[in-house]
């Protein structure tokens, strides 16, 4: 769709500022003032990766996906949002004469607040969702930090038992990407991992939940599901390179596709898995050809129905890397921020990407969803020393209110992580902020 101006508001130079919402969980998020540059995507891949594909911003425009606004600089906030979670208009700002124009793709709703920026944003979130109490999710212990994806079922049970040893609280017990032969093929094991039932008995019988990382919507190049089921695909979806090969999308308006998806997460359940790690979800809301005549938002939570029918309805969901307004009222825990990083910046200087800097900037920035829309998850507790700026990053976790989950192979943390990371090991604030 075109851009059409929709409203517009004057500004005091120097002091307004301009609230850009991300499209989705690695997307940068924050308020910048007039003549600030907010962050952009460093590449063509990254634009599909990390944030919202086929709408690139002009230079000297400011853009939100589904949220902007306007700080004016007068105590006002004047704030232009999506009607709802189906539909999630790109909604752009530019200076005109001493004035901010705002345009957007589709429609909009216009609220104007008196109280500042942080109470606008929380109170027009109270508008988006329905009413909902968020119960206290203990804290978790993840693979993907310390293992990547040479993760072993051996790695999983070395940390159970050292949590035990050193009292690391750790309700439940993640196992991240890596336990797969390929992406799209989650039923089928690597030979490096091991055993995926071992692991995840052996997290049972310690009175632990266990928890799986999938990216449902993606079929990897490689994958038997690519070679054998091109029907099950988007038609002229491409969700970017990573893994060292190209993503196709799978299309889960097609039957055969929506099965296969309900039989992955029913299987995953069978095992005793409660917990539900859904990343790269940003693949199920692209554009292209599928089955049943659906937009992309439209499949893209057809897609997340289909897994809740495969997990149950007592299975956590837990979004990343996902589109923030279209997943409202059917995740329980969503990312909303970048990954964090060894490292302070991204290698790119795209704080999209993983590092400390990105993750704090957008998690802070969306603070405010937290038990609005869902428990936040601000991403994982990396404490060992070799992290860059390690006190910061404990600084910024122990300031938000969302998910606590440890990502350090527990052996590798000295004595000050190993205590920050106990300390920091609380369940979840239920009450926003």
């Amino acid at each position: 769709m075109s851009f059409a101006d929709i409203g517009e508001t004057t500004y005091v130079p120097g002091r307004a500022r301009v609230f850009e919402h991300g499209w989705q969980s690695w997307s940068p998020t924050g308020a910048y003032r007039l003549g600030e540059t907010p962050p952009r995507p460093a590449d063509e891949t990254i634009q599909i990766l990390a944030y919202r594909p086929g709408t690139p911003v002009p230079d000297g425009v400011f853009q939100g996906e589904g949220l902007l606004a306007i700080e004016p600089g007068d105590g006002s906030v004047e704030l232009w949002s999506a009607p709802g979670p189906g539909q999630v208009p790109s909604i752009r700002a530019r200076e005109e004469r001493g004035r901010l124009v705002v345009s957007a793709d589709g429609p909009v709703r216009h609220h104007r607040a008196e109280a500042g920026l942080d109470r606008a944003l929380r109170d027009w979130a109270d508008t988006m969702a329905e009413p909902r109490r968020f119960p206290a999710i203990p804290p978790m212990w993840c693979t993907w930090y310390g293992y990547w994806d040479k993760v072993t079922d051996a790695d999983v049970i070395e940390n159970l038992e050292l949590a035990a040893r050193h009292g690391l609280p750790a309700d439940m017990f993640l196992i991240d990407d890596g336990y797969e032969a390929e992406i799209g093929d989650w039923l089928v094991g690597r030979p490096g991992f091991g055993s995926l039932e071992r692991a995840v008995d052996a997290v049972l019988a310690t009175g632990r939940r266990a928890g799986i990382w999938t990216a449902p919507f993606l079929a990897g190049h490689r994958s038997r599901i690519f070679r054998e089921h091109p029907e099950w695909l988007v038609e002229g979806a491409y969700a970017g390179r990573m893994w060292n090969q190209e993503l196709a999308v799978l299309d889960v308006t097609h039957p055969g596709a929506a099965e296969h998806l309900v039989h992955v997460f029913r299987t995953f359940r069978a095992m005793g898995i409660t917990h539900f790690k859904l990343d790269y979800l940003y693949a199920g809301a692209l554009a292209g050809r599928r089955h049943e005549d659906l937009d992309p938002i439209s499949a893209y939570r057809r897609g997340l129905e289909l897994v809740r029918e495969g997990a149950g309805d007592g299975a956590t969901l837990h979004g990343c890397g996902a589109p923030m307004l279209p997943s409202i009222g059917l995740v329980d825990v969503m990312r909303v921020s970048p990954d964090i990083a060894p490292t302070l910046l991204p290698r790119s200087g795209d704080i999209s990407q993983p590092s400390q800097l990105g993750a704090r900037l957008t998690g802070a920035a969306r603070e405010f969803l937290h038990a609005r829309w869902w428990v936040n998850d601000p991403d994982c507790i990396i404490l060992r020393p070799e992290v860059e700026a390690r006190e910061e990053w404990a600084a910024h976790l122990a300031g938000t209110g969302g998910l606590r989950g440890a990502s350090d192979p527990i052996a590798a943390l000295d004595a000050w992580g190993l205590e920050t990371t106990r300390r920091l090991m609380v369940p979840t604030a239920t009450e926003p902020s």
